[in-house]
């Protein structure tokens, strides 16, 4: 029998697959949260397989468990754990957020450019301005994604039907996906969609190729303050930076210094440098930057849990046929000494 332990939400008809595996025994926890909590050990201590947001504090208590699947793409919160040298493979809910992610990327792509912002501030003070700035369109424009990840290939798929060209900065090229989960139909699995593709050698002239940069990366200690000053002169000065994967990607002091001396257009930011972002933090006050409070992944849709329970099923099943698990991540990843957030 195999034992699962599920500390997210339930979302019934994903626990009724589940529970229709063969030789699944399932646990919910209750209360649920998002955050480490102790667990009753008796509740625990059998289970081989733990489906979370979080894991529990005393997961040393979980002395069966083989496998954690979690509810994020983050994983930050298992770097610690040191999952590796306990035998205990993991893996994230990558692909679950590619939708509502590329779907904000061309929402700021379009009130960036035909400038909302500023259409808003006039309907509330009831001014009329038909100014030529609210009147272009993003077709025909480039959009470059520095990595070529789920968000960056979904984001991809919807801005070539919108008539944009498709650039990506990658380390390994646009290569195809395998078992990372994806919802039918999106993305790009082959990596056939970009007009070119950039190695980092070619850095500059990805970036001075661009009418929007989406950044698309994880944030690692490789990855963190990747993107420079210098990055940023280099692209025009009519460019827009979107932030949808990780605040910290981008320096700060630059981007700031960016947007004073008008390197760039404005950004759009959904991830940023502290949680919550503080009220008199410069940025909220640029009228041509878009904040919002990391919710392009929109994990309070009704679309979120049916998404994630489906790839935790289809996890299980994997793990019970002894395939390879989707999203499964790299035990260097997930070691303190190489770990990745």
């Amino acid at each position: 029998m195999t034992r699962v332990l599920v500390d997210v939400p339930v979302y019934e008809p994903g626990l009724k697959r589940l529970a229709g595996l063969p030789g699944v025994e399932v646990e919910v926890c209750d209360p649920i949260s998002e955050k480490r909590m102790p667990r009753k050990t008796s509740l625990i201590s059998d289970r081989e397989i733990l489906f979370c947001g979080a894991p529990p504090e005393n997961l040393d208590d979980m002395i069966e468990l083989k496998w954690i699947q979690i509810a994020s793409s983050g994983f930050e919160s298992l770097i610690p754990l040191n999952l590796p040298k306990r035998g205990i493979r993991a893996s994230n809910a990558r692909g679950v957020f590619d939708t509502p992610i590329a779907e904000w990327c061309l929402a700021m792509m379009v009130n960036l450019t035909r400038d909302l912002p500023q259409l808003y501030r006039n309907q509330q003070a009831g001014h009329w301005d038909r100014d030529a700035r609210f009147q272009t369109e993003i077709r025909g424009r480039t959009v470059g994604f520095w990595g070529y990840g789920g968000l960056a290939r979904e984001t991809a798929r919807l801005a070539k039907t919108l008539g944009l060209r498709v650039h990506a900065l990658t380390r390994n090229g646009a290569r195809p996906q395998v078992n990372l989960y994806r919802v039918e139909g999106t993305g790009d699995p082959e990596g056939r969609l970009p007009d070119a593709v950039f190695t980092m050698e070619e850095k500059r002239e990805f970036l001075e190729s661009l009418d929007f940069l989406v950044m698309g990366l994880p944030l690692n200690d490789r990855t963190r303050g990747m993107v420079t000053a210098e990055d940023l002169k280099t692209l025009r000065p009519s460019a827009y930076v979107l932030n949808p994967a990780r605040g910290p990607l981008i320096r700060e002091e630059a981007l700031l210094q960016a947007l004073r001396e008008g390197w760039i257009a404005g950004a759009a930011l959904d991830t940023h440098y502290y949680y919550p972002m503080p009220p008199d933090h410069p940025l909220w006050s640029f009228p041509n930057v878009i904040m919002t409070p990391h919710i392009s992944g929109s994990t309070k849709s009704n679309s979120f849990p049916e998404r994630v329970w489906d790839l935790f099923v289809q996890n299980v099943s994997r793990y019970l046929a002894k395939e390879p698990l989707l999203n499964l991540l790299d035990p260097i990843a997930l070691s303190p000494e190489g770990g990745s957030t």
